[in-house]
């Protein structure tokens, strides 16, 4: 009996998502769903974490609450943005409070690809992040 060795996996790597929220809550279910998922998700909570998080983990995606204490979810996006400029990770806003027509116009005007109201059906974020899987 011959042995073939080893079966190689050709699976991708799975895609790597920052989620910055202060609500442990919200980071900790959006951790939960997204590993189940097969995303590898990471979770802070304040603003000034997350840009040193993206340095770290080098996500495919990062999910920014606006309202964060310290630094809002639109300056972190614009950090991102200036940054990393079209190699910037895909930035979606995550907010309950700030949900007015300006306030989408503001996150799209410093960077973020998408908008969703909190509590936003986690079905709503797969389906934002769907693409990247697509594309790797």
């Amino acid at each position: 009996m011959r042995s073939i060795g080893p079966v190689e996996s050709h699976r991708p790597a799975p895609l790597r998502v920052v989620i910055g929220d202060d609500e442990r809550d919200t980071v900790s279910t959006l951790c939960t769903i997204l590993q189940g998922e097969g995303y590898l998700p990471a979770g802070v909570y304040r603003g000034a974490d997350v840009l040193p998080m993206v340095h770290s983990h080098t996500p495919h995606a990062v999910v920014l609450d606006i309202d964060m204490p310290g630094m809002s979810g639109y300056a972190v996006a614009q950090a991102i943005r200036l940054e990393f400029g079209e190699r910037a990770p895909l930035l979606i806003a995550v907010s309950g409070k700030w949900i007015e027509q300006t306030d989408r116009l503001l996150a799209s005007t410093v960077g973020f690809d998408h908008f969703l109201v909190k509590p936003c059906d986690p079905q709503q974020l797969l389906k934002l992040l769907d693409p990247l899987r697509r594309s790797e």
